[in-house]
């Protein structure tokens, strides 16, 4: 979008942390930090009062923590997309953050470039997790037999073929090209994914994949 910068508010309990993104944020040319919180009911306060596109959300937080902040705003200000940002790479905190319907989840050790481009594929409605985060949890739910909801009806091949790719942490873009479909196409898949899945967000989609053990499958 021309002249328009992507708003962006920083909810983390500490100071240097927030200091850190928005130095980091700040120097791309499309982004703008227009708030901090220190707790998550602040948090709240602020993205209820200014509606950015993107909130940075730590997951440990005093008063309210960053998987109910999530769910209170995805609630309440669903236009703001929630990037969780953590030092803890714990699988149920991944698995509550995408199911609260985050649309993206970094360790706070990944590099500058992760972080603005999860904020990038935020505010285009796309998503990112961390990469590490995405294979430790193949590698482990490969390995798991979980009870998973079945979908409302049964997904295509097609579907199937875009849920795995997906959970394999490709972009929009990058699944167009994987498979030689428009990005048109790739979103018409993706909204019939949701439905069928009852989630939220591609992340969601991501979520019931690992969950399913269909990336298990030869």
């Amino acid at each position: 979008m021309n002249g328009m910068r992507t708003r962006i508010v920083l909810a983390d309990d500490q100071a240097s942390i927030r200091m850190g993104f928005r130095r980091i944020l700040e120097a791309q040319p499309d982004m703008q930090v227009v708030g901090e919180a220190g707790n998550g009911v602040a948090a709240l306060e602020v993205v209820r009062s200014l509606v950015p596109n993107v909130l940075l959300a730590d997951i440990r937080m005093p008063e309210m923590d960053g998987l109910e902040l999530t769910r209170e705003v995805v609630r309440t200000v669903p236009e703001v997309r929630v990037v969780v940002v953590t030092t803890f790479d714990l699988d149920e905190y991944v698995h509550t953050a995408l199911r609260e319907g985050a649309c993206g989840f970094l360790l706070k050790r990944s590099r500058s470039a992760v972080l603005v481009e999860a904020v990038r594929a935020a505010a285009s409605g796309d998503s990112m997790i961390s990469p590490e985060i995405t294979t430790r949890l193949l590698s482990r739910l490969r390995h798991e037999r979980r009870t998973v909801r079945q979908p409302g009806e049964p997904l295509t091949v097609r579907e199937e073929e875009v849920a795995r790719l997906v959970a394999e942490g490709l972009t929009n873009s990058d699944i167009g090209a994987e498979l030689f479909i428009s990005m048109g196409t790739v979103k018409t898949h993706l909204a019939r994914l949701q439905k069928k899945l009852g989630v939220q967000n591609r992340v969601g989609i991501a979520a019931w994949v690992w969950e399913s053990g269909l990336l298990a499958e030869p």
